[in-house]
């Protein structure tokens, strides 16, 4: 049996229309998806959780969504939990990448097999090749540079998407994710951004890479959003995803194309991305990883 740990954004209802049978949907508390969760916990009570799980009979567990490390409060610890104590402390310690290896170990451990959502859907991930528009060589060289700061940014765990312009990096994700990143080089009256800004403040302040010497935001015309996984990255779980407003974002911002890694990414309602950034005059291209 499977259980859907589900967090935020739009993969575990995309995931959940594609699956024969209905999950046992679980939610960590503080990141409510947009599936309806049968069970949601608290991490301080990882322990008790899992030990249901198994009495459920769940064998399988996927991780999809977004979810941000929790804050542990040690007065809410239960007794099942503390033995994992550690091992979360330390794993949390580690960044993104490092916490999210830690918690899969933790439930491996606890005789669960990790699926990835690809593997359950493997339509997420579509094939490499151009699939809107035309790929200048401008875009192939800002590629190679773009998969070149992906993987520097990895190292640092620091983020999976970056916005290159006529060979200099515009923009890097930080925490605020993809969409928050592309905002900031639409207008100000673009009708499209008015929700991210109302969710209170998500584009923090301009930071030093994403503005000009006199402090001027970079205008983001003709550059390309590249987008790949971390190297090395545990692929089962926090693969990178675009969806149509990612597709809308760039239209509002002046890119010219995405750039996804073939294989790393996962792809929400490829047609309709294909279809906006086509009718706007921009690429979207698979690209094998290394390719040029």
């Amino acid at each position: 049996m499977l259980a859907l740990i589900a967090g935020t954004g739009d993969l575990p209802p995309a995931l959940l229309a594609r699956l024969p049978q209905r999950p046992l949907i679980c939610a960590l508390q503080g990141f409510t998806p947009q599936i309806t969760p049968d069970i949601t916990f608290r991490i301080e009570h990882l322990g008790t959780f899992l030990a249901d799980l198994a009495a459920r009979g769940i064998t399988d567990i996927c991780m999809a969504g977004a979810v941000k490390r929790p804050a542990i409060d040690p007065r809410q610890i239960d007794v099942a939990t503390k033995p994992l104590v550690a091992k979360l402390q330390e794993a949390m310690g580690k960044g993104d990448d490092g916490t999210l290896r830690g918690v899969i170990a933790i439930l491996e451990n606890a005789g669960f097999n990790i699926v990835a959502a690809h593997e359950l859907a493997p339509d997420l991930l579509p094939a490499p090749g151009i699939l809107a528009g035309l790929v200048s060589p401008q875009i192939r060289l800002d590629a190679v540079l773009g998969e070149q700061t992906i993987a520097a940014m990895g190292r640092a765990d620091i983020g999976q998407a970056c916005i290159v312009q006529q060979g200099r990096v515009i923009a890097r994700e930080d925490t605020q994710g993809t969409d928050a990143m592309i905002a900031r080089f639409a207008p100000d009256d673009d009708p499209l951004w008015g929700a991210v800004d109302a969710m209170g403040g998500l584009l923090g302040s301009a930071a030093e890479w994403l503005s000009g010497a006199d402090g001027i935001p970079v205008d983001a015309r003709g550059a390309v959003l590249f987008k790949a996984p971390k190297p090395g990255q545990d692929r089962r779980a926090d693969l990178p995803v675009i969806g149509p407003q990612t597709a809308r974002g760039a239209v509002a911002a002046g890119l010219a194309g995405i750039v996804v890694e073939a294989g790393g990414v996962i792809v929400l309602n490829p047609d309709q991305i294909s279809d906006i950034l086509r009718q706007a005059g921009c690429c979207f291209w698979v690209r094998p990883k290394g390719g040029a």
